[in-house]
C-alpha cells in the first residue's frame, strides 16, 4: 500500500499544472464554505441574542389558550396566584434555568393630555426583567436606564409622534377584566427603542403600577419569560419544564400551562432557518465543485495514461491495485485541497475578527460580527470533501482497472 501511495503521488507531481489547479479549486471551495458557515453562524447568533436578550427571553410560559388570542392581550387568560406559585416551584426544580420574569401585558390608551394613541403595556419587576433580559436597558436611549414606580418607559414611536420628552407627565388608561375603565398618571422616565423596528408600541411600567391601573388586588400575570444558563440546552430545558408543568390539569383535563421557546414566539426564527438552508445549499455546491473537479482530472488521467495502464496490467498488476492507485490519487487531491482550504479559512476568519466588521440590526447599531470556526464544522466539511474526492475518482478508476492490456497497448 505504501508503494501505491508513492506511485500515486509521483503521478500527481508529473502533471503539476493539472494537480495544482484541481487542488486550488477544492481549497477555494473549502475556504468559502467555512468562511460562510463562520460568518452566517455569527450573524445568526447575534440576531437570536438580540431578540431573546432584549425582549422575549429564551422561552415563555402562558396559560393554555393565551397565545391564540395574544393580539387582544386578554386579561381573562392571565395566570392566577395559585398557578403562579405552581409555576415558580416548577422553575426552581430545574437547575439549568438562570432567571425568570413575570409580566402583566395589557392594551391601553396613552395620552399627553393633548393627543392620544394606543399602547401595549408591560408591567414587570425591574430586577427580574433585567436578569432575564440582560440587553433590555441598552434599548433605553433617553432618560435613566431603570424602571421606577410612578414612571413609564414609552416607545420611540409614541415619543416622536406625540412629541413627548423625558420628564413629561402622561396618562395611561386601560379597561380591566370586569370592563371598568381606570387611568393613572405617570412621569416619562425614558424613551425605549423597539427591537423589531420603528413600529414597536410596547411601553414598560413597574408591575405594581400595572396592578393599580387594572385594579388587581391579587397578583396575576400574562406570561413568564425564562432565561436558561446554556442556550444550547434550550430544547432540553423546555422539555423538562413542560414535563413538570404538564402534571397540572384544568377542569377539562387539559394542561394549564403552555411552554414555548423563542422559535415559536418570533417571526425571526424563519430568518434563522433561511440561514441554515443557505448553509446547506453552499455545502451542496462545494460537493458539486469537488465532484466535477476530481472526476474531470481522473478521467483525463485515465485517458492520457491508457498505454501506461496497459503496461502495468501486462506485467501482472492486479485490477484491484490499479483501482486502488487511481483512488489514492483522488484521495490525495482531496486531502491536499482540504488542508490548504482549512488553513486559508482559519486565516480569513482571524482577519475578519481583527477588522471587526460592524452592521446594524433593526434599530440597534454597532453589532460586531465575530465569526468562529468550530472544530465540528471543519471536520464535517473536510470529511465530506475527502469522501466525495474518493467517490469522484471511483468511476475513472474502475474503468482503468477493467482495461484489457492488449487493447490498452494498441492505444495511440
Amino acid at each position: 500500500m505504501i508503494k501505491l501511495f508513492k506511485i500515486a503521488i509521483r503521478n500527481l507531481i508529473r502533471y503539476k499544472r493539472r494537480t495544482l489547479m484541481t487542488s486550488t479549486l477544492i481549497a477555494i471551495g473549502v475556504l468559502f464554505v467555512l468562511v460562510f458557515i463562520a460568518a452566517s453562524g455569527s450573524f445568526k447568533n447575534l440576531m437570536i441574542g438580540q431578540i431573546t436578550d432584549s425582549m422575549l427571553g429564551h422561552l415563555q410560559v402562558h396559560k393554555r389558550g393565551y397565545m391564540a388570542s395574544i393580539d387582544s392581550l386578554p386579561l381573562t387568560l392571565n395566570l392566577n396566584a395559585k398557578a403562579i406559585k405552581k409555576l415558580e416551584i416548577a422553575i426552581k426544580k430545574i437547575p439549568e434555568i438562570e432567571a425568570y420574569s413575570p409580566r402583566i401585558k395589557f392594551g391601553g390608551m396613552f395620552s399627553n393630555f393633548v393627543e392620544s394613541s394606543n399602547i401595549r403595556m408591560n408591567g414587570v419587576y425591574p430586577e427580574k426583567e433585567i436578569a432575564c433580559i440582560p440587553l433590555f436597558l441598552s434599548r433605553i436611549n433617553k432618560g435613566e436606564k431603570a424602571i421606577k414606580k410612578g414612571e413609564i418607559l414609552i416607545p420611540e414611536l409614541l415619543a416622536t409622534g406625540l412629541k413627548v420628552k423625558v420628564g413629561d407627565a402622561v396618562v395611561v388608561i386601560a379597561t380591566n377584566r370586569d370592563g371598568s375603565v381606570n387611568g393613572k398618571q405617570f412621569k416619562v422616565g425614558g424613551i425605549i427603542e423597539s427591537v423589531t423596528g420603528p413600529g414597536g408600541r410596547d411601553g414598560y411600567v413597574h408591575i405594581e403600577d400595572a396592578m393599580e391601573i387594572l385594579r388587581i388586588d391579587e397578583l396575576e400575570i400574562s406570561e413568564v419569560a425564562v432565561r436558561v444558563k446554556d442556550f444550547s440546552k434550550l430544547d432540553s430545558v423546555s422539555n423538562s419544564l413542560n414535563r413538570v408543568l404538564s402534571q397540572n390539569l384544568n377542569k377539562q383535563g387539559k394542561p394549564v400551562f403552555d411552554v414555548r421557546t423563542w422559535e415559536k414566539l418570533s417571526p425571526f426564527y424563519n430568518i434563522a432557518r433561511m440561514i441554515d438552508i443557505m448553509t446547506i445549499f453552499i455545502k451542496i455546491m462545494l460537493i458539486a465543485i469537488v465532484l466535477i473537479s476530481i472526476m474531470n482530472v481522473m478521467i483525463m488521467a485515465v485517458y492520457e495514461r491508457i498505454r501506461e495502464i496497459g503496461t502495468i496490467a501486462a506485467i501482472g498488476t492486479m485490477p484491484e491495485k490499479i483501482l486502488s492507485l487511481f483512488l489514492i490519487e483522488g484521495l490525495s487531491l482531496g486531502v491536499t485541497g482540504v488542508i490548504v482550504g482549512n488553513l486559508l479559512a482559519l486565516i480569513a476568519v482571524f482577519l475578519m475578527n481583527i477588522i471587526e466588521i460592524t452592521f446594524n440590526f433593526g434599530r440597534q447599531t454597532g453589532f460586531i460580527l465575530a465569526p468562529e470556526l468550530k472544530a465540528g464544522n471543519i471536520l464535517f466539511v473536510s470529511a465530506v470533501v475527502i469522501i466525495v474526492s474518493v467517490l469522484a475518482a471511483l468511476q475513472p478508476a474502475f474503468k482503468a482497472s477493467r482495461m484489457e492490456p492488449v487493447e490498452a497497448l494498441r492505444h495511440v
